[in-house]
């Protein structure tokens, strides 16, 4: 069955509460979304109702946080998180409060975090109830906490990559105040789990369709698009918790590069031109290969007494294990690094493809990472001398390997060599490397002719 309209859920299950004689609103971020001209991926509802009531009235739920007053509700094939209007206190870690109390909609509003993240929304009478300012703050583009920044960024920290996160990707500016707090309150940032700073991270950096600026004249809402994950690595750094959350990172900011191959100056300036060129639908995982590729250079730096050039031999190789020591930190799951760290050690591969046997290209062609690794150095090249030669010859050779399908599987396998004689252990692996790189130099194009060379290979060589 296909699943109802998640917008037109979210309205009936509104008019359910309300019926029933509670108070009922949209809140959060659908909200914020929803006045963009934004479709949410979700919609948070708030009410006065008990978790109890909220259970009596939806007969598929999950108590995934009842203690707290929130219900997971399961309708017309999708999930909603209804919340008991409630006042928070005691926050003694910087992440979580000791004790809540249910409270009215304006007491709700008021523990929340940011301004534009605080207004209530009925679908029914369409009405906006803003009892944070939020509203205006939207109008005019701005990030600001509900309160003193310092107190809301006191009782969890991760609010303050939040602010950065919410401001890279709505276009927004961080209200002075609190971004003031921010940088003071920066190296607090790492208290908070690797899990939960990731989690904001791989959102900051996330390619995107759009980042709204916007302008509002009567009803009318106009939208420019951009990229937003370079904004986010600006504000990252401007706020201080660059420093904190990916040091490595923010060491390529004084790591300048020689002119003749990057105009564009440091590494940082670099990395910063790489994520304003990310297409919007790219694979999540290219932002996170963009800002790791040249992490290792800052620490593999060479100048050249006689000219001046500066040199990273070997940071390609350094960076993968750095790569791999951040993302570990992080709490990457281990595929995503794995196919992180590979990038990272492949990238400078490409700048000699033209001179690569046939059999060593095609076998860069068939990584299954390619997509992914070819992204990669395209962007680049995008971010430094703009020279797209090795790319488009790269894609080239890519689509006449696809007119070959008789070169994907191998000729061989060890059962074939061991029915030809050759002795197991170490030589089988031998041999069948061999033969593939015969295959896919075009000298061997049949399992055929792949059994009278290894005939001729135990004649000369033994079994």
């Amino acid at each position: 069955m296909k699943p109802d309209s998640l917008k037109t859920v979210a309205v009936e299950i509104v008019a359910r509460l309300q019926t029933a004689g509670f108070a009922a609103f949209w809140v959060g971020g659908c909200v914020r979304d929803f006045l963009l001209g934004c479709e949410p991926h979700d919609f948070d509802i708030a009410t006065d109702a008990k978790p109890e009531q909220v259970e009596k009235l939806f007969p598929r739920t999950i108590p995934v946080g009842k203690q707290f007053g929130v219900i997971i509700v399961l309708e017309g094939g999708h999930e909603f998180q209804i919340a008991t209007f409630r006042a928070e206190a005691d926050y003694q870690d910087g992440r979580r409060p000791e004790s809540i109390r249910f409270a009215n909609a304006e007491a709700d509003a008021a523990r929340r975090d940011f301004t534009v993240n605080g207004l209530f929304y009925d679908p029914l009478t369409k009405k906006i109830h803003d009892w944070v300012g939020g509203e205006n703050d939207l109008r005019a583009k701005i990030i600001r906490t509900i309160g003193a920044p310092e107190e809301r960024f006191g009782e969890d920290h991760l609010r303050m990559l939040r602010a950065v996160r919410f401001a890279a990707r709505l276009g927004f500016d961080i209200e002075a105040k609190t971004f003031a707090a921010i940088q003071t309150l920066a190296p607090k940032i790492k208290i908070i789990s690797a899990e939960r700073i990731r989690e904001e991270l791989m959102k900051l950096f996330a390619p995107s369709s759009w980042s709204p600026s916007f302008s509002l004249s009567g009803n009318t809402l106009q939208h420019e698009l951009q990229q937003p994950a370079a904004r986010g690595l600006v504000l990252l750094r401007a706020s201080g918790l660059l420093e904190h959350v990916l040091p490595e990172l923010a060491a390529t900011i004084a790591c300048e590069q020689s002119p003749d191959f990057h105009p564009e100056g440091s590494v940082f300036n670099h990395i910063i031109l790489m994520l304003q060129k990310m297409p919007v639908d790219a694979d999540e995982l290219l932002p996170w290969t963009v800002l790791l590729h040249d992490i290792a250079k800052p620490v593999t730096a060479e100048r050249d007494a006689a000219t001046g050039k500066i040199h990273f031999y070997g940071h390609e190789k350094v960076g993968a294990e750095m790569a791999e020591d951040i993302l570990r930190r992080l709490k990457f799951p281990n595929r995503e690094r794995e196919i992180i760290v590979a990038a990272v050690k492949n990238h400078m591969q490409f700048k000699d493809v033209r001179q690569m046997r046939k059999a060593t290209l095609r076998r860069l062609l068939m990584r299954a990472t390619l997509p992914l690794e070819l992204e990669l150095h395209r962007l680049d090249c995008l971010g430094s001398n703009g020279n797209l030669e090795h790319y488009h010859f790269l894609v080239e050779q890519a689509e006449e390997l696809k007119k070959l399908p008789e070169i994907i599987p191998p000729l061989l396998n060890g059962n074939d060599l061991l029915a030809l004689g050759v002795s197991p252990g170490k030589k089988i692996g031998e041999v069948l490397y061999e033969i593939r790189e015969r295959q896919l130099a075009d000298e061997l194009k049949s399992p055929d002719e792949a059994r009278a060379w290894v005939k001729t290979f135990l004649l000369s060589h033994g079994g």
